[in-house]
């Protein structure tokens, strides 16, 4: 939970507080029960240890979530169940390695019980929208038509009552006055905020203007960060491999079997630094082979449309699932993709692209992924105007490019399997 969502709402959401709640139902309750049906009662060694380990993973599991709640979408659901999974898998793989006595109904009776207090809690905080004062000119006047969001045009000769934060431009030339005026804010404890960073904490997308508006102090990611996520991609590509190997084969077989043709499907796109290179996937389309051209003329081969009367039987279900994604691991392998970053476009759509959109070639400064930022947060999209949208979230992931932004978009990415979300 951010420290903006926080100051919106009364002191019983404090951190503290939250974790002190949590520790009181969570592993309070469960180790009465437990207590009461063990002849030693609240002396037993197992219910103990399983109180002592609940309440560990709780801290470590909040402590995650506080991290990850640094990145916009953490106020998803999935920034809750990425937390506590982590922790409370730390927690028992920590049991069974020093072979601590512990009971398994209590620790997993506190960890759902975790799950659903910090849902509760989630669900608390999205009660009603912010209410942002808006300093006028510049980019601030975006606000007014955020979902979410309830924006107050701020006025000199009046205070804001009951505002959670304002929003400036702080690029915009603002008078004297108005400067005056946000110090005043500030020291009367209202949060005042860039307007263009508080906007991409609320969507997790980055409107780039400039190519230089990034956070790296340079146009390319360090090099050392992308050399060390390649090998590690790499070192979990195998044994991801191995253990899918099952999965990819009962696909290939019912992928042969609903329709005739190849079980695989490989095109040509535009990878890392804009070089093609011959991406692997499961076929779900009918077989019709078509030109791997890179000429703009067709690029509508390439687009799958809502309801495309080409995908099989099968391959609707891979899709909704994103099994067809899976041999993509043999690109990972090869070292031309990732696990994470921007999709991978056929390399005439790319060109297309690239005559319509400013700035899109920079998606390539990293290597494509097999899930992503944008994956995750809007979906498939094909056509130019949510293309763009589309390059801002992979903007906001070159930006903000980190360990804990992975983390997250594995969690998110586990509930889009789930759920089916965006996929045509």
């Amino acid at each position: 939970m951010s420290d903006l969502q926080l100051r919106r709402h009364g002191g019983w959401l404090h951190p503290v507080n939250q974790v002190f709640l949590a520790a009181i139902v969570c592993v309070g309750v469960p180790f009465c029960v437990l207590a009461w049906t063990r002849p030693s009662g609240i002396f037993d060694l197992q219910a103990q240890n399983s109180a002592l380990a609940g309440f560990a993973a709780i801290v470590a599991g909040f402590w995650l979530h506080r991290s990850l709640g640094k990145i916009p979408g953490t106020q998803e659901s999935s920034g809750i169940l990425a937390g506590y999974l982590l922790s409370f898998g730390g927690v028992l793989a920590a049991i069974l390695l020093f072979r601590i006595s512990y009971s398994r109904a209590m620790l997993l009776s506190t960890f759902v019980l975790t799950l659903v207090w910090f849902f509760l809690v989630y669900a608390a905080t999205q009660r009603r929208a912010l209410r942002l004062g808006v300093v006028g000119g510049g980019s601030a006047e975006r606000f007014r038509a955020m979902p979410g969001v309830r924006a107050f045009p701020l006025r000199l000769d009046t205070w804001p009552e009951r505002v959670d934060a304002v929003a400036a431009d702080f690029r915009e030339d603002h008078d004297s006055l108005w400067q005056s005026r946000l110090a005043d804010y500030v020291l009367a404890g209202i949060p005042v905020y860039h307007a263009k960073d508080l906007c991409e904490s609320l969507t997790g997308r980055a409107d780039l203007e400039h190519l230089s508006e990034n956070n790296l102090g340079a146009l390319n990611p360090h090099s050392s960060l992308l050399f060390g996520k390649a090998w590690l991609d790499r070192l979990c590509a195998l044994p991801a491999l191995v253990i899918l190997a099952p999965v990819m084969l009962v696909a290939a077989i019912a992928i042969r079997i609903d329709s005739p043709g190849p079980a695989f499907f490989c095109q040509r796109r535009t990878g890392y630094r804009g070089k093609p290179f011959t991406v692997f996937k499961f076929r779900t389309m009918v077989h019709r082979p078509f030109p791997l051209g890179e000429g703009g003329d067709e690029a509508d081969a390439f687009i799958t449309r809502p309801n495309d009367e080409r995908i099989t039987r099968v391959g609707a279900v891979l899709r909704h699932c994103r099994i067809d994604e899976l041999p993509q691991i043999l690109n990972i392998l090869r070292g031309e993709m990732s696990w994470i970053g921007p999709r991978p476009e056929a390399c005439a759509l790319s060109s297309w692209y690239e005559r319509e959109i400013p700035f899109y070639r920079y998606r390539y400064v990293v290597r494509p992924g097999i899930t992503g930022w944008a994956q995750v947060n809007q979906g498939h999209v094909a056509e130019v105007h949510e293309v763009r949208t589309k390059l801002q979230y992979d903007f906001y992931y070159i930006r903000n490019f980190s360990a804990w932004l992975d983390f997250l978009i594995v969690a998110k990415t586990v509930k889009t399997m789930l759920t089916g979300f965006g996929h045509r």
